[in-house]
């Protein structure tokens, strides 16, 4: 085995290619830690947040929201969508 062979190999201290890992920390639920347990969807605000700029809402790995949360927030969305206070969809 000559040193060609053993240098292609990445160390697994480095992690891969040779850069150094750094594993991102986790998010938290930003409606867990208001101690929110009603999402209104009158509040705008609150939910653009959830909401990209094209008018799609985020997933919960993007927010970092929690599954009982997310399901607030969709819905609380889509009835802001009926009442026109969000945008369904935001034309070029």
């Amino acid at each position: 085995m000559n040193s060609g062979e053993n240098s292609a190999r990445p160390s697994r201290e480095r992690g891969a290619g040779g850069r150094n890992f750094r594993r991102p920390r986790p998010k938290v639920c930003q409606f867990c830690v208001d101690h929110i347990k009603e999402l209104d969807y009158k509040d705008t605000g609150r939910l653009r947040a959830t909401v990209t700029e094209r008018g799609k809402i985020k997933s919960r790995g993007m927010t970092g929201t929690c599954a009982k949360h997310q399901r607030m927030v969709a819905a609380a969305v889509k009835r802001a969508r009926n009442m026109a206070l969000l945008p369904f969809v935001v034309a070029d």
